[in-house]
């Protein structure tokens, strides 16, 4: 079993930074994507941004040039650094990691909360 705890939500205002962390623990598959998904109130969940083991990174086009994924294969830790927050930025921000093997498992964190004010 895989579990990943989050750190790093908060209240902060427009055009503020935050940082999230997320570190995960269990049986790590070595190759692996961990990404950062969100979920605004009767919004559905969408992707932020993304990263392999290899660094390869993928982010939304809302975000990019706002917020850096970064990660640390030897701790099992993924950040999400955020700059240039905005109010539509507020969510609960979600961790996950899929395993990349054929019918690899994903796992899911418990979510952080962003509030962003204007």
């Amino acid at each position: 079993q895989v579990q990943l705890v989050e750190s790093g939500g908060g209240l902060v205002q427009a055009g503020g930074s935050l940082r999230l962390s997320c570190t995960a623990s269990g049986n790590i598959f070595s190759s692996n994507l961990m990404g950062w998904y969100r979920q605004a109130p009767g919004k559905q969940r969408e992707l932020v941004a993304s990263i392999n083991t290899g660094g390869f990174t993928n982010y939304a086009l809302s975000v990019k040039g706002r917020f850096t994924i970064s990660r640390d294969n030897a701790k099992n830790t993924v950040y999400l650094e955020m700059n240039g927050l905005k109010p539509e930025d507020t969510a609960v921000y979600y961790c996950n990691i899929r395993f990349l093997v054929p019918g690899g498992p994903t796992y899911w964190g418990q979510g952080t909360q962003v509030t962003v004010s204007s």
